[in-house]
């Protein structure tokens, strides 16, 4: 076991004392089989209860046995406004069983504990461990000053049964129909939800899968979300649908095709907004969609322009003038529809009204396909190169398409029993965000907090630190949450307040307990897309 002789980078400290509460009173309970080694130590960071041989990781690979001590295998993740590129990236806690790091070897200090700057460290609960078996407070129960005022920031890794990944996928092409399974190595573990615009959306995870299933289907489900959450690769495959590579912040690949484009707008939005360029280059303009076909001398746009009727005649339920639905099923081809030839949707051409020589654009919402024709005597449309003044349009089409990409939100439900390592009185917490006394952040980003009843969270996987996420095989996830309020507020909604460290003492030291605790900090820069989370009002639905 390695011994510490001082704080690590902050010369002068005195070291931190657990909070006078703290030891006796939330002590280790006796091992459930009296049978069990003594050379191993029973975790009871999760309901599993793993009893653990030294040198040896739980099921979890997130406790371990170190020379007797439980303790959290990964480091801390602490924000910082900005990193100079000399600061060590991990850092031993003051405490046994952490191993010193060359930085700390040298006595580089990482952080000069002043106190002018405490504003610009934020304590994340990525690797901080938790408060389960739910009796205890929070791990980390941080003190500091943000523009003057005393703050408290309650920090802890939940345990989220309830929970889910909402994945946005920037496609028109037809992954699968609404309420389809969608599996993870042959489990199911969510479905195909209803579409958004120019997205398809799927709902993965959720307490069913997790807990209402087979213990393999619980399993995969737990695994697809830990990879999800992590920025990681899945392949996922949809029952009467396709197949889909998602990654969080990365082009989908569906069918073993990268997307491209995201949709411009459905084909009603796209004849209108390129209505005036399309007048007096074409005759008529169709741009084939899925859900709402444009047909540009019926929309109301080319009327406005006083283009002339084209007589065509297309197929599909018409809506409303030049707004057809229907006129192919869902598929990869054209528009997000299974038609490979767009002459295909059209039924037919009104004698008297169409004309030879009339001139026909035919495109997809992003412009990816594209065709050009001329009727003939016949009023047949005939394929012709397409003139360069329309190319034009069509690539602005495509130009103005923004980059498709998978979405990956984390929705969760921390109005559970969490909430009692914040509180001895839960319900007033629930209370106090509701009325913006408290800022709740995941890993530091900023998460959006659902109206009504409980605390239920989404937060952007990729405005959190990367492996933010992990498993316990009860099954559930594991994900940070951060709750930050005045220190007068946290006292008033019953904080354990005889558990607040300052920043330095949490630094120094790291969690309050000796049971579980994480061995070591590392720090991080905060996203440039992230609000600091202190003295930040919360995201209220």
């Amino acid at each position: 076991m390695t011994e510490h002789t001082k704080t690590d980078g902050m010369p002068g400290m005195d070291m931190p004392v657990v909070a006078e509460a703290g030891g006796s009173a939330f002590g280790k309970a006796p091992p459930r089989n009296e049978r069990m080694s003594t050379a191993k130590v029973e975790c009871n960071a999760c309901p599993v209860l793993c009893q653990i041989s030294d040198g040896r990781t739980g099921a979890c690979d997130r406790y371990a046995n170190r020379e007797g001590v439980l303790v959290r295998v990964d480091p801390v993740v602490l924000l910082r406004r900005e990193i100079a590129g000399e600061a060590p990236k991990l850092v031993p806690f003051d405490r046994p069983a952490a191993e010193k790091t060359e930085a700390a070897e040298a006595g580089t200090p990482d952080w000069n504990g002043d106190l002018l700057h405490a504003d610009e460290v934020f304590v994340t609960g990525v690797g901080s461990s938790t408060t389960y078996p739910d009796y205890k407070p929070a791990p980390f129960i941080v003190a500091s000053k943000a523009r003057g005022v005393d703050m408290v920031t309650v920090v802890t890794e939940g345990i989220f049964s309830y929970c889910s990944f909402k994945v946005k996928i920037d496609t028109d092409r037809f992954l699968g129909s609404e309420q389809a399974n969608v599996r993870y190595r042959g489990e199911v573990v969510g479905h195909v939800t209803t579409a958004e615009y120019g997205s398809q959306m799927l709902s993965l995870g959720g307490v069913h899968h997790l807990t209402g299933g087979s213990k393999k289907e619980g399993r995969m489900t737990a695994e697809l979300m830990q990879l999800l959450g992590n920025k990681k690769a899945v392949e996922c495959t949809i029952d009467g649908g396709s197949t889909l590579v998602i990654q969080a912040g990365k082009a989908p690949i569906v069918n073993g095709v990268e997307e491209q484009r995201m949709r411009v707008g459905c084909g009603s939005a796209a004849v209108g907004i390129f209505a005036r360029q399309f007048a007096g280059v074409a005759d008529e303009v169709v741009v084939v969609d899925d859900h709402i076909t444009g047909v540009l001398t019926e929309h109301q746009a080319g009327r406005c322009l006083d283009m002339a009727p084209s007589g065509i005649q297309m197929l599909g339920r018409k809506s409303t003038p030049g707004r057809y639905f229907q006129v192919a099923n869902p598929g990869n081809g054209w528009g997000g529809t299974d038609i490979a030839d767009p002459l295909s949707i059209i039924e037919g051409w009104e004698e008297g009204v169409a004309r030879p020589g009339l001139r026909l654009l035919m495109t997809s919402t992003t412009g990816e396909h594209a065709q050009w024709y001329v009727l003939d005597e016949a009023l047949k449309p005939v394929e012709q190169e397409m003139p360069a003044e329309v190319k034009r349009i069509v690539d602005r089409i495509g130009e103005n398409c923004e980059p498709s990409l998978c979405t990956v939100l984390f929705l969760g439900g921390a109005g559970g029993s969490l909430r009692a390592g914040v509180t001895e009185n839960p319900v007033l917490l629930t209370r106090a965000i509701k009325r913006a006394l408290v800022n709740v952040t995941c890993g530091g980003a900023p998460a959006y907090v659902w109206p009504g009843g409980g605390i239920t969270v989404m937060a952007d996987v990729m405005r959190m630190p990367d492996n933010s996420f992990g498993t316990v095989p009860t099954p559930a996830i594991v994900a940070p949450i951060e709750f930050s309020m005045r220190q007068s507020d946290y006292q008033a909604l019953g904080g354990h307040m005889e558990h607040i460290f300052s920043l330095e003492q949490a630094l120094a030291r790291g969690a309050w307990q000796e049971d579980g605790a994480p061995l070591a900090r590392q720090w991080l820069a905060m996203d440039d897309a992230n609000p600091w989370p202190l003295g930040h009002a919360p995201m209220l639905g």
